[in-house]
């Protein structure tokens, strides 16, 4: 049997797609990022009688064996991760790579995905782009980060937690300067989803020391300056 890579909402139940849904209803084992999770998902669309198996970055290695064995003896088996589609900052990469090694395939469920989501409603062209995901959390790290990407001619997009996420702007206007445009999501598709966009000077004097939530940062790099709009308004 292939392996299923399946996505499942970044927040907001209702985006799912319908082959999604049958995929799950069809699948003998799940693996999970975090069961606790996946169970909300399945739960809300009573879906059950399935093997939820603990898969995460910590224990993927000593998981594979286990799964490729079940794939050969013709288990359905999906891939979840907490949210949105796996690979993507989440584990899978290396139990991919060990279907291919043993001739199994493996199939995307496509769906709901932070970047994606976060990109399509940014203001900027998105023609090019880079996807670093999460930053390391000591600033020295973070900066020579950024200064490595400061020839890309895009955007440059991260995930950061709430925890990080005023420092990490502050750390984006000491390396690209206080003009560079910035978009930044947070709680995409959930209740208290919020938007802010412009220099990130402007977008730092608009957030709290205490907000809440998960992020998705993008910073506008082009060089041509034709490819955005010179002047935005403060969307809060």
């Amino acid at each position: 049997m292939p392996l299923y890579v399946l996505a499942t909402p970044i927040g907001n139940l209702a985006d799912i797609t319908l082959r999604a849904l049958d995929t799950l209803k069809n699948s003998e084992i799940i693996l999970c990022e975090d069961t606790r999770q996946t169970i909300k998902l399945l739960n809300h669309y009573q879906i059950s009688n399935k093997k939820l198996l603990s898969f995460y970055a910590q224990n993927e290695k000593t998981k594979i064996p286990e799964v490729i064995k079940n794939l050969k003896e013709n288990k359905a088996i999906s891939l979840v991760v907490d949210s949105g589609t796996p690979c993507i900052s989440d584990p899978g990469y290396h139990l991919i790579n060990a279907c291919y090694e043993n001739n199994i395939e493996v199939f995307s469920i496509p769906g709901p995905s932070a970047v994606t989501s976060a990109i399509s409603i940014c203001g900027f062209s998105a023609d090019t782009f880079l996807f670093y995901g999460f930053l390391p959390r000591k600033d020295g790290k973070i900066k020579k980060i950024l200064h490595s990407l400061k020839d890309i001619d895009g955007l440059i997009v991260f995930y950061e937690s709430p925890f990080r996420v005023k420092n990490t702007l502050n750390l984006i206007k000491e390396v690209y300067g206080e003009d560079v445009k910035v978009f930044l999501a947070r709680e995409l598709t959930k209740k208290f989803e919020e938007k802010f966009i412009g220099k990130v000077v402007e977008i730092l004097e608009k957030i709290s020391d205490k907000i809440k939530g998960e992020f998705v940062i993008i910073v506008n790099l082009y060089k041509n300056k034709n490819n955005t709009k010179e002047n935005f308004p403060i969307i809060e």
